[in-house]
């Protein structure tokens, strides 16, 4: 089978990797790619993960088997709509589908719809009224959301009501362009916060995964939110018990009501959860893998992912045992100093082929050299996940590797996976 991948990024890295390491798999192509994957792929450089014509137009001049897309803003725009109009197979859920992130204020009302449980929240499309409902609400009790895609950084977690009427604000008066048009104000859950994936075919929904991610770019959980600095699977708290919990109040109603509003999912869905006292409740959906949680999740996969992609385009899940293994994984994510404001690119990364050695070292924002190296070319740079029978070794073979990697103002945070063994690094 010849497959394109869609993407540039280090959860694309590590699709890559799982979908290179599959017996179906003759010829592996990406859009655009990074150096990372151009070891195991053939990268289409000019052809940009959003651009839906070009992809298109690349998918039947190499004449792919199948279509693997990683990012959301592609499948906000129709990729997989076009694809399969096409006649492509596409792994990923069409644009209808995939507002269940793209915008969060329809997500949120589709819940409510369907008693699948969440936070309490109303929508705006105007600032005033936003900050009088902000102004009822208990000190702190906020949380402000970017309907629209915001790469992972439209969420505010406010302390005071004013925080949160400056938040509205900021996102109404263009922060995230026509993502913060409509903004969604929403009580603040308490509780452990759990990343869990499955695949969903329509109908059917797959064995789930689960992983935690860490937001916030500081450690202990400090500072702004980021697109994630690390994840470690499986959760220290994650039971048999919970995961049943998950699949019959919040994974399978979603996959019904889906298809009771006229938008069947089929592809990888993301449900961020809370587990509270009063159980679990949707933080957010996303339509893709998680970055970096892919890195820790992807891992654990014992199925061929190009059998899962393919059953799952194909209406056809019910044909593949999705099996996770336990094996424990942590990913710490080394990035540009300065980010996620802004951030310089162009330094030197040395050290990869010693990490490479002991872990897995996923490529983000980096970039090739005429020369032959690799330098720095976005935020987040690299993604390093060391695996072991428990978290404690595979948390120290990450950060074993992660020191042996050097670039000019590299931070990460040290406290990964910290608090689910007890220890600092």
């Amino acid at each position: 089978m010849k497959v394109l991948l869609v993407g540039s990024g280090g959860r694309e890295h590590a699709l890559a990797w799982k979908l290179s390491r599959s017996k179906s798999v003759y010829r592996l192509l990406a859009a655009p790619g990074n150096p990372g994957i151009g070891a195991l792929a053939r990268n289409l450089p000019n052809t940009a993960a959003e651009d839906v014509p070009g992809v298109v137009r690349a998918a039947l001049d190499h004449r792919v088997d199948l279509v693997v897309v990683g990012p959301e803003a592609p499948l906000e725009a129709g990729l997989a709509d076009e694809l399969s109009a096409a006649g492509i197979k596409v792994f990923g859920p069409t644009a209808s589908a995939a507002r269940i992130e793209s915008s969060k204020a329809w997500a949120k009302d589709l819940m409510r719809r369907h008693g699948i449980p969440t936070a309490e929240h109303k929508t705006f499309h105007s600032a005033a009224p936003a900050h009088r409902y902000i102004r009822s609400m208990p000190e702190g009790a906020a949380v402000i959301k970017a309907d629209g895609l915001a790469g992972g950084k439209g969420v505010v977690l406010p302390t005071t009501k004013g925080e949160a009427e400056r938040a509205v604000s900021s996102m109404m008066g263009g922060a995230f362009g026509k993502a913060g048009s409509t903004v969604v104000v929403e009580e603040r859950l308490s509780g452990v916060e759990v990343s869990v994936f499955a695949f969903v075919d329509g109908t059917k929904v797959s064995a789930e995964v689960a992983a935690c991610d860490y937001k916030r770019v500081y450690d202990g959980d400090r500072g702004p939110n980021t697109g994630g600095m690390g994840a470690y699977s499986p959760p220290e708290f994650w039971t048999d018990d919970l995961a049943g919990l998950v699949r019959r109040q919040i994974l399978e109603p979603t996959a019904r009501a889906m298809v009771a509003e006229g938008c069947p999912y089929q592809g990888v869905i993301y449900a961020g959860l809370m587990v509270t006292l009063e159980g679990p409740k949707v933080i957010e959906f996303n339509c893709r893998f998680g970055d970096p949680e892919t890195q820790v999740v992807l891992p654990r996969l014992a199925t061929d992912l190009v059998d899962v992609c393919a059953a799952t385009a194909e209406g056809r899940l019910e044909d593949v045992e999705v099996v996770w293994d336990g094996r424990a994984h942590v990913a710490v994510v080394m990035a540009s100093g300065g980010y996620p404001g802004r951030y310089a690119t162009g330094d030197p990364i040395t050290g990869l082929e010693s990490a490479a050695a002991s872990a897995l070292v996923f490529h983000a924002g980096t970039a090739s050299t005429p020369e032959g190296g690799i330098v720095t070319s976005g935020g987040r740079v690299l993604a390093v996940t060391g695996s072991g029978a428990d978290l404690s070794e595979a948390r120290a073979r990450a950060y074993d590797s992660v020191r042996a990697i050097k670039f000019d103002r590299a931070h990460y945070r040290t406290d990964v996976a910290g608090r689910a063994v007890g220890a600092p690094v």
